[in-house]
């Protein structure tokens, strides 16, 4: 049975339990299948040797969850190509393409967890009462290693963009 991490964070004030290990810089990076549209998957594999940031939200149809992956969106021309943007949610892959779709988000990689919360369990983001994978972000190098992690104690708060950002750029 997965760690259980009682009151880890909040929605609106009101303690939330997060499934999983609380990963640290330094710590060798999960590896997770996530779902790229419904019968295509990719791992961590499929990064080898990039630059991974990985913006992880609640659902993508919500303010802050859209502002996030807008903002990162924005960054990743500036970041270049050896730097790959996943954002990771439980939203279906129908719903992350329509969104992108009417949002004109084409740089980061749309990927789901909506299948067995795998991703959610491995980096220890998976929220139990809402089976919602909590606002993070990790940065990690093109060997696997973690280099930032940022979980967000509240879920209706912004992750530190600039910090996340300078992360990857320190790894180019």
């Amino acid at each position: 049975m997965a760690q259980e991490r009682t009151g880890a964070a909040t929605l609106k004030g009101n303690p939330i339990t997060l499934i999983g290990p609380e990963l640290k810089a330094g710590d060798q990076a999960p590896d997770f299948t996530l779902n790229k549209s419904l019968t295509e998957t990719v791992s961590l594999q499929d990064y080898a040797g990039k630059v991974k940031l990985i913006s992880v939200i609640p659902s993508i149809d919500t303010g802050v969850c859209d502002a996030q992956t807008r903002r990162f969106n924005e960054a990743a021309a500036a970041l270049g190509d050896n730097v790959v943007i996943l954002t990771v949610s439980v939203d279906t892959p129908f719903a992350q393409a329509r969104w992108c779709g009417a949002a004109g988000v084409d740089k980061v990689v749309m990927l789901s967890d909506y299948k067995n919360n795998s991703f959610g369990e491995a980096y220890g983001v998976l929220i139990k009462e809402l089976a919602l994978d909590m606002r993070s972000i990790f940065v990690i190098d093109g060997s696997n290693k973690l280099t930032y992690v940022e979980y967000l104690a509240e879920m209706t708060e912004h992750p530190n963009y600039e910090q996340a950002i300078e992360a990857a750029k320190a790894l180019i």
